[in-house]
């Protein structure tokens, strides 16, 4: 099926759960623990406190919203699929566990003429209160999908501060990394099979890139918003090139100096690319540190 196809077009999960299992997996699908399993910060998401309760990852929240994703993408040909842009917006911290009600509507398809882009926008509600819970806007490039006369989609100004990065982060993937990640519930064989990575233009299977973007995520939470759910409001990033796993990232973060509860982020690969561009996070009244500083993770 052609994306313009799908504009409007509305996909419901009426009840998905989750618990502390789901949300433990997911952190260690994205590094928790990695560099050092009994540092504090990151035992808070990989271990239970004395209820037996651990904190969530906010970026768990993708795991969640990629239930409906899956019904849209089904009618796509997923060689030719790849994750163009993520945004995550929270009313609050995710709980350990949850039954939720998920819908995700096409919203719009760009023309970008050697592809089309699809954005698709899902709310997450919990199913006894309808408290909204989180919101995300999803956008993935179908090649070869384009060239249809459509809208090429609207522009947001975006800048890298001329000035050192006030967080320099770093993380290294593990070779069975996208493996792990899976395991939260994207079985795209992209990330896994051979084969199917050869037959959508890649030499190896890729990382998820929305492992990258937890990764991410997970480092700026410690760095920028003292290790508190609670703080993240939203993060944005667009995915600008693929990560290989076992590959090390680096993120830098910039802190605007006129609104402090703004940040902006770049994620490097290996070898210098930018591998997470555009990144934007929006703290809920946290303070930041003093100083700048690094951070592995």
């Amino acid at each position: 099926m052609e994306p313009t196809q799908l504009v409007g077009r509305t996909y419901v999960v009426p009840a998905h759960t989750w618990n502390d299992r789901d949300v433990l997996i997911y952190a260690l699908g994205v590094g928790a623990g990695q560099h050092d399993p009994y540092d504090e910060r990151e035992l808070a998401f990989t271990l239970e406190d004395p209820a037996g309760v651990p904190l969530v990852l906010p970026t768990f929240g993708v795991a969640v919203s990629h239930q409906v994703a899956e019904l849209a993408y089904r009618e796509l040909d997923l060689t030719k699929v790849v994750h163009a842009e993520q945004s995550l917006t929270w009313s609050g911290a995710l709980p350990a566990a949850a039954t939720v009600r998920i819908e995700s509507t096409v919203t719009d398809v760009y023309d970008k003429g050697a592809g089309a882009l699809m954005v698709s926008e899902t709310v997450v509600s919990d199913t006894r209160t309808r408290v909204v819970r989180m919101r995300a806007r999803t956008s993935v490039f179908v090649r070869d999908a384009g060239g249809f006369g459509g809208d090429r989609g609207p522009s947001e100004a975006w800048a890298v501060p001329e000035r050192t990065p006030d967080h320099v982060l770093m993380a290294d993937t593990r070779p069975d990394q996208a493996l792990l990640y899976r395991l939260s519930g994207d079985r795209n064989p992209l990330h896994a099979d051979p084969a199917f990575a050869r037959a959508a233009g890649f030499d190896r299977p890729i990382l998820h890139g929305l492992c990258t973007y937890g990764m991410s995520a997970r480092l700026l939470l410690h760095a920028v918003c003292g290790s508190d759910p609670e703080a993240l409001a939203s993060l944005s990033a667009r995915f600008s090139a693929p990560v290989v796993p076992g590959e090390s990232l680096t993120v830098h973060a910039w802190v605007d100096h006129e609104d402090p509860e703004i940040v902006v982020f770049q994620t490097f690969g290996a070898d210098g690319r930018v591998v997470l561009d555009r990144g934007r996070l929006t703290l809920r009244g946290a303070s930041q540190p003093p100083c700048r500083g690094s951070l592995r993770g």
